[in-house]
């Protein structure tokens, strides 16, 4: 059976060696979901990546009934995201989490700000009856 397969590989800079890395993606379609499956290294191990991904690939076979051709209209939900979803999704959801810790944060600051305040006032308190000792 045929399946429905993303690939691509993503070229990052590491600031700290000045080298080159390699982000290489599969993304495996089904019909209730998506297997990801993704292999980092440098970029002159691509060829060998891509090659050993082919392989393991190879290995792996949905179940009758869960496979993208197995969709029935009827009785499925349609995603509510494209392709483009798919490939940017990590990235997505990571911006979403930040995006929703950075709201919390900025509306907890008058809870956090006194929080810190307590603390300092116990470690400064703390200190005093050590030193008197």
């Amino acid at each position: 059976a045929a399946t429905r397969r993303l690939y691509w590989a993503r070229e990052l800079a590491v600031p700290a060696t000045g080298e080159r890395a390699l982000n290489y993606d599969v993304r495996v379609l089904g019909r209730k979901g998506v297997l990801s499956l993704n292999a980092v290294g440098s970029m002159h191990q691509l060829d060998a990546i891509g090659e050993a991904m082919g392989g393991l690939l190879g290995a792996v076979e949905l179940q009758q009934g869960g496979r993208y051709e197995d969709f029935d209209p009827d009785l499925d939900q349609v995603a509510a995201y494209g392709i483009g979803g798919l490939v940017a999704g990590k990235l997505a959801m990571k911006a979403g989490i930040l995006a929703g810790l950075f709201k919390f944060l900025i509306a907890a600051k008058k809870a956090v700000v006194l929080g810190v305040i307590a603390f300092g006032a116990g470690i400064a308190s703390w200190l005093k009856r050590r030193r008197g000792e």
